[in-house]
């Protein structure tokens, strides 16, 4: 809007668009400083969110490695108590062909003897011979059955109506209880629960006529159990006025009689056995103390590949003579050269900065605090360095921070007492409300584990980012590593970081500016004009002057 034409010197002979220009160089030296402090803000900005991720993979990676949280068939992160984690103890089967088998943390160390006297089965139905000629006079559009209890009405898809058509009346029924399908190359009808157990059934009641001869036209044979034999049986032909039960598993689990359960999948004391036939097997657990350790040991190393990080943004080196370059700059410079200059210019943006050297202190000191009865820590162990963990020595150029592991202290402290290992290093930590140092009552997180107070600590840092700097591209993985983080961050701040509303200041500020260089650029247009003008009329009164004198 601002591109008009102008055609300048022609009085003078002075370039005096070359001239405007130059004095507008000058002035659009305050601009270009202003973009360069916006530049500066946007870098940092680019720096907070980048650290942040990092903080945010380290703990969503070290959870899911730990199995302490899963994730749902939504997509969403489920968390898993530390108790429940089945990488603690080794169980073996002795038997595998008869059930195999998992533990939880929780499992005792051991050998237990099981007997299997019946599996867990569901009901089974299916056509007894080929019903592909004589079931297709038997379809009829909009015959009905009942099957357990629930209203089956079978409606035609195409012109006529098929057994495509009963399978998928049937399965899109909810909570029905069974599950149908059809192999038309041989011609066969199958039925079944989709559940094991005395609960599960298949009863095929109130049907209407076509239904009853539909019914018959399958030519079904049912598995099920019979109370009165005991035993799983094979009846001949389907009765429709019968209904047909499952059976619960029946298994003695060292010397416990009769323990029953309606899936083939039992878990007993933190001891998990899927269960494939009848018969005895051994399970043998035993803490895998190697296997414990090397996942604390991965833990600790990416601990210290992030405290690396943070130390080198605190601590990296600022050259305050390079400044991001302008456009114009840009335009006289290569690639390569724009690049290494961007490097330095973007160098010690965080040095030594208050968010993140604060958050990485208290992480710090957390993990070297006390884990009191009070917080509900029942072990022998109170402090960390009791079970090998400690910080490194100082070595000099080193900023601190790394963690180091006694491998014989850590091993014998997880083979002696893995329960209590465990404890130290996952139980939660409670959320109690305190008083902060303007007396604002705000919500900590006290206790807790090792590796809790770590995620704590790092999320608390994350919090305090993200007020500062925004969440970028974040946003996803936020909601992942805490689910009311983002909440706090748009009912608190409306989504507006600080540094946004900085940028935000910068933006009106450049604008203010242009609109200042464009006033001024009109106004040496307008003197220059003025300057042609009386130079126009000079020259005319001279000619006519000249023209006197020669007459």
């Amino acid at each position: 809007m601002y591109n008009n034409m102008r055609i300048t010197g022609l009085a003078s002979g002075i370039d005096t668009e070359e001239m405007i220009q130059n004095l507008m160089k000058a002035e659009r030296v305050k601009v270009d400083r202003v973009e360069q402090d916006k530049q500066i803000l946007i870098w940092r900005q680019e720096a907070y969110n980048s650290i942040n991720k990092d903080f945010v993979n380290f703990i969503l990676n070290s959870r899911k490695k730990f199995g302490l949280t899963s994730i749902t068939p939504r997509g969403t992160f489920r968390p898993n108590s530390y108790q429940n984690l089945n990488w603690v103890k080794k169980a073996t089967s002795s038997d595998e062909s008869k059930a195999t088998v998992s533990s939880m943390g929780k499992a005792l160390d051991g050998n237990y003897k099981v007997h299997v006297d019946r599996l867990a089965e569901g009901v089974s139905m299916a056509s007894g011979s080929d019903i592909s000629e004589n079931i297709k006079e038997k379809l009829v559009d909009g015959m009905s059955l009942k099957i357990n209890g629930k209203s089956v009405t079978v409606k035609k898809t195409g012109d006529e109506v098929t057994m495509n058509d009963v399978v998928k009346a049937i399965n899109s029924t909810e909570n029905i209880g069974v599950r149908a399908s059809y192999d038309a190359n041989i011609g066969r009808f199958f039925l079944q629960t989709t559940e094991t157990g005395k609960d599960a059934k298949i009863q095929i009641t109130e049907a209407d006529e076509a239904g009853k001869n539909f019914i018959e036209g399958l030519n079904l044979k049912v598995s099920y159990y019979d109370d009165t034999k005991k035993e799983k049986v094979t009846a001949e032909k389907f009765d429709l006025t019968k209904s047909y039960k499952g059976s619960n598993a029946i298994i003695n689990f060292n010397g416990a009689d009769n323990i029953e359960s309606s899936s083939n999948r039992i878990t007993i004391n933190g001891i998990t056995m899927d269960l494939k036939d009848t018969g005895d097997f051994n399970v043998n657990v035993s803490t895998d103390v190697d296997g414990i350790y090397e996942k604390i040991e991965k833990f600790i190393n990416d601990y210290n590949e992030l405290v690396d990080k943070t130390n080198k943004l605190l601590g990296e080196k600022q050259y305050r003579d390079y400044k991001p370059l302008t456009a114009e700059q840009k335009k006289a410079m290569e690639k390569e050269d724009i690049k290494l200059w961007e490097e330095k210019a973007k160098s010690g943006l965080l040095k030594s900065d208050d968010i993140i050297y604060r958050t990485m202190l208290n992480t710090r000191q957390s993990i070297y605090e006390e884990f009191k009865t009070d917080d509900g820590f029942s072990g022998a162990f109170k402090l960390i360095t009791e079970i090998g963990i400690s910080t490194e020595q100082y070595s000099r150029g080193s900023a601190g921070g790394k963690l180091v592991i006694d491998e014989k202290k850590l091993k014998d402290a997880i083979a002696k007492n893995p329960e209590e290992v465990m404890e130290l290093l996952f139980k939660a930590s409670t959320v109690k409300e305190v008083e902060n140092a303007n007396g604002k009552k705000v919500k900590k997180n006290e206790g807790g584990g090792f590796v809790t107070r770590i995620h704590d600590n790092l999320m608390l840092g994350m919090e305090e980012i993200i007020k500062k700097s925004g969440t970028g591209e974040n946003a996803d993985l936020y909601r992942g590593v805490k689910g009311s983080i983002l909440l706090d961050f748009v009912s608190q701040h409306s989504s507006i970081s600080l540094l946004d509303k900085d940028v935000l200041q910068y933006n009106r500020k450049i604008e203010d500016l242009n609109a200042m260089l464009f006033r001024k650029e009109n106004h040496y247009y307008a003197k220059f004009a003025a300057m042609e003008k009386a130079i126009s009329r000079m020259n005319q009164q001279s000619s006519w002057l000249t023209q006197q004198f020669m007459s």
